[in-house]
């Protein structure tokens, strides 16, 4: 997927707003990319351009050559509140089987797909449970089979473990490192969470403050998986990330605390 001169403007009857200005990258096929930045930078509005579901003021999104003008079965979104995006009325297994009937796709496959990605999330043995009856764990785990039965190229993931404890986020990013790495998908991540981009991520793109934003800076982490969170060189990348982000952070506290005009 590649990114040239994006730019966002909101306008609403007052002087126009540019939420993103110029961001450029390229995110490889297969790559786990991470966009980390502060509050209010962007990065959803960004991730929302990415699915198709809102248009760009100025510049392109492609994948694969074709540009991305709209939502398509090729990307899926993911949301920090899994319970919203699924179906509560709706067993586990029926929320994985919607989108596969949708497509009218044959009864039999249907079953076999459904079966495949259930087991995957280990959810098998919930499968005629409903939404509500599920931790928030394994209400992600379900939108992520949910997703992947569709067979999308692209996993668009907006804070997706925002909403976790601790424990549950730490192990919920264990099952996500699993499923790509079998899978073989793409992967836009975003967060705010320096440590969350750090043991996910192949690449995080790091993204300004508002307004203007952009992607200022493009970390590589050259480290093997699993990572450990004490990993000395972890340690290390985490305080120069920190010391990078400082300044943003910094105005983008400003800004919230202006007067309005």
């Amino acid at each position: 997927m590649r990114l040239a001169g994006l730019r966002k403007i909101y306008s609403s009857g007052h002087a126009p707003y540019v939420a993103l200005d110029g961001v450029d990258i390229v995110i490889n096929k297969g790559e786990f990319f991470c966009l980390l930045g502060p509050s209010g930078c962007g990065k959803s509005t960004l991730l929302n351009i990415l699915a198709g579901f809102e248009p760009a003021s100025g510049g392109s999104v492609t994948s694969g050559d074709v540009a991305v003008t709209r939502a398509g079965r090729e990307r899926v979104m993911f949301f920090q509140d899994a319970g919203s995006a699924l179906f509560p009325w709706l067993t586990v297994e029926e929320n994985v089987r919607f989108g596969l009937r949708v497509r009218k796709v044959p009864r039999q496959e249907r079953d076999t797909i459904v079966a495949k990605y259930l087991q995957m999330v280990s959810l098998d043995r919930h499968r005629d449970k409903f939404p509500s009856q599920l931790s928030g764990g394994m209400r992600q785990r379900l939108q992520i089979a949910r997703a992947l039965a569709v067979e999308p190229e692209i996993l668009l993931m907006d804070e997706p473990f925002g909403a976790l404890d601790a424990l549950t986020r730490r192990r919920m990013h264990a099952v996500l490192l699993a499923i790509w790495q079998h899978t073989g998908k793409t992967v836009v991540f975003v967060t705010h969470d320096i440590g969350e981009a750090i043991l996910l991520g192949d690449r995080i793109g790091m993204m300004s403050a508002g307004p203007r934003s952009t992607i200022t800076k493009v970390i590589e982490i050259d480290r093997p998986r699993p990572r450990d969170p004490t990993d000395p060189q972890l340690a290390r990348l985490f305080h120069e990330i920190e010391a990078l982000l400082a300044p943003d952070l910094d105005r983008s506290e400003h800004l919230d605390h202006e007067p309005a005009e």
